[in-house]
């Protein structure tokens, strides 16, 4: 600005700066003394008409500054939000998710009839799910596994045993049922995970890579999480838990429909590449110069099974701590599995304890966290055999052979892969082969479970694995 003592913005290699405020106020004073003759006082009277004005004229002029430092950082992808965010994402073809729906993989049981995509049932709780993929039920009776998403999206939790109604009946297929929780949708895509699926999705751009196959199917509508992996050996290979094939690729993905995730595995793979998983579909090549019949491929990815994830917290107590104090706790752990509070846990991720430290003490100042611990079955403290037998509301847990592994413990979480065991469940007290358990089960059968104990800082989870959280599975004492 000629002819003037307000300092203007500088941009230089680190970007734009800006006056601070004072010394635009320094800078508009010394303007007006010079065009009023001098002599102005800016100091004796805070009140007189030139202190007034140099501040609101500075004032002005810094808000201006500051809107234009603002304007400046949106075009930078890393801080932009909003509108401005979603005009960077266009430039890559790219829209902000809208909410996601919770999926739950469900066993159907019937006889000789295919469920096909889009089939209804509905929870507990009321929510309507869908089928994303089809799957046949054999003649004289049998079970088959599909995943379900919900029909209303945003993080709706989805506990194990609660979607258990055909909603829109098809003959032969008599019940419906999901063994595991659900993984939990999320909200509208806020800025940081837009960021991150924008750098992820610029692999898209590539073929014949892990990155690119990533990318594609991250803009799948409905896919709430992917983890790519490969074996480039002759032989098979463990990763994460996982047996990969010789010279194969590796996809797991939770979410979208089937034919959607084949197309976008099906558009990035390399030729020839062999593959692994548990869910395949078939995907014709429409690209010219193809007439039909049109030749196909089938693809094959993993569905991933839910990894239940325990939680152990001791508070400090106090007349401030609410009755609800394990409740709120649980939710905010929730919000993180919802993706809504610091980073999501994903497929064959490490799980920090230390993550789930901020959204509990944002709760309040009445949080006083002594210690917080984490657990899942694939680190058991005990594998044995058990059955429950529940006789006025007390389950009791006999253990008719083992433990194979580890030793039963006091405050242990009991899992049995979703099949009985109520989420939650621990073992309240009891020794030797009679424990008695906090909640009510009521009759389980003789069948393969486990103990864990949340007494650890991190779980490692596997590539053929999505972490899962229900509230049940947080436990809380106060000292």
């Amino acid at each position: 600005m000629a002819g003037t003592n307000v300092p203007p913005p500088t941009f230089s290699a680190t970007g734009l700066s800006i006056p601070a405020p004072d010394a635009v106020l320094t800078g508009e004073q010394q303007d007006l003394n010079a065009a009023y003759g001098g002599n102005l006082d800016f100091v004796s009277d805070s009140a007189a008409p030139q202190v007034q004005w140099a501040a609101s004229l500075s004032a002005i002029i810094s808000n201006v500054y500051a809107a234009l430092l603002f304007l400046v950082n949106m075009f930078n992808p890393v801080f932009a939000f909003g509108r401005y965010q979603d005009a960077l994402g266009l430039l890559y073809n790219m829209t902000r998710d809208p909410a996601l729906p919770t999926v739950a993989q469900c066993t159907c049981t019937g006889s000789g009839v295919t469920i096909p995509v889009g089939a209804l049932a509905r929870a507990e709780d009321g929510t309507v799910y869908q089928s994303t993929a089809a799957g046949t039920i054999p003649i004289g009776g049998g079970t088959v596994s599909l995943p379900f998403a919900a029909l209303t999206p945003g993080p709706i939790a989805c506990p194990a045993g609660t979607l258990n109604k055909i909603y829109q009946a098809i003959p032969g297929w008599d019940s419906i049922t999901n063994p595991v929780d659900g993984v939990i949708g999320q909200d509208v895509e806020n800025q940081r995970q837009f960021e991150a699926r924008r750098q992820a999705t610029l692999q898209a751009n590539a073929n014949n890579t892990l990155a690119a196959t990533r990318g594609a199917v991250l803009e799948v509508a409905g896919v709430i999480d992917v983890y790519t992996t490969e074996n480039t050996t002759n032989s098979p290979l463990v990763v994460g838990g996982f047996t990969l094939a010789p010279h194969s690729e590796y996809v797991a993905v939770v979410g979208g429909l089937a034919a959607d995730v084949a197309t976008a595995i099906w558009s990035k793979k390399a030729p020839g590449c062999a593959m692994n998983g548990n869910t395949s579909y078939t995907v014709p090549d429409t690209r010219p110069p193809y007439q039909p019949p049109y030749p196909t491929t089938t693809i094959t990815w993993e569905t991933p099974a839910a990894l239940p994830i325990f939680f152990q917290i001791v508070l400090v107590n106090g007349p401030d701590v609410p009755a609800d104090a394990q409740a709120q706790c649980a939710s905010a752990v929730q919000a993180v599995f919802a993706g809504t509070f610091g980073t999501r846990p994903r497929i064959g991720s490490q799980i920090l304890a230390s993550q789930f430290y901020a959204p509990i003490l944002a709760l309040g100042s009445w949080v006083r966290i002594q210690s917080l611990l984490i657990g899942s079955p694939n680190v058991p403290g005990a594998v044995f055999t058990a059955s429950i037998a529940t006789t006025l509301g007390v389950s009791t847990l006999t253990v008719t052979s083992g433990p194979s592994l580890g030793a039963i413990q006091i405050g242990q979480f009991l899992d049995d892969g979703g099949l009985h065991i109520v989420p939650g469940t621990q073992i309240l007290s009891g020794s030797g082969s009679s424990w008695v358990l906090t909640i009510d089960n009521g009759t389980v059968a003789d069948e393969a479970m486990t103990a864990t104990l949340a007494n650890s800082t991190s779980v490692q989870v596997g590539i053929a694995q999505t972490p899962t959280f229900n509230t049940q599975d947080f436990g809380m004492t106060l000292v």
